[in-house]
C-alpha cells in the first residue's frame, strides 16, 4: 500500500525524465489526473493520455525535452505537503516559486490549480508541489 500517492506520483515523473524517457505510466486517481492536466496547461508535459486498462486505470504523460539541448521542460518537481505535516496558505500567503517562474500547485475548493490561478480567484488552499 502507498501511503502518499502524490509523492509516489511526482518520484515516477522525476525518475523518467532522469532516466531520459519520453513516456511515463503511473497509476490514476481523480487528483492526478487533475495535477497532469495543469502540467499540460502549463507547457510542462507535452501530452498525456488516459487508460482504463483496469478498474484504477493508468495515466500515460509524454514528456517534454528541449529538441536541441535534450533538457527536460521540468527541471525540478518537488512535495510541499505531506501526509505528515499539511502545508496550508492563504491568499496572502501563497509562495512564488523562483519569484513566478515556476508554478506552485494547489488544491482549493475550487479545484486543483496553479498559484498564479489562485491569486486571481483570491482563495487558498492546501500547497501540494512546486515544479519549474
Amino acid at each position: 500500500m502507498n501511503t502518499d500517492p502524490i509523492a509516489d506520483y511526482l518520484t515516477r515523473v522525476r525518475n523518467a525524465i532522469k532516466a531520459n524517457h519520453r513516456v511515463v505510466e503511473i497509476p490514476a486517481s481523480n487528483l492526478k489526473r487533475e495535477i497532469t492536466k495543469v502540467l499540460f496547461d502549463k507547457g510542462y508535459i507535452s501530452n498525456y493520455k488516459f487508460e482504463q486498462t483496469t478498474v484504477q486505470g493508468t495515466i500515460k504523460i509524454a514528456l517534454k525535452y528541449n529538441s536541441i539541448t535534450k533538457i527536460s521542460a521540468i527541471r525540478s518537481i518537488s512535495r510541499v505537503s505531506k501526509p505528515g505535516l499539511r502545508k496550508y496558505a492563504g491568499v496572502e500567503k501563497l509562495p512564488r516559486v523562483l519569484n513566478g517562474l515556476g508554478i506552485a500547485i494547489l488544491s482549493t475548493s475550487k479545484g486543483v490549480m496553479t498559484d498564479k490561478e489562485a491569486r486571481t480567484l483570491n482563495i487558498g488552499g492546501e500547497v501540494l508541489c512546486y515544479v519549474y
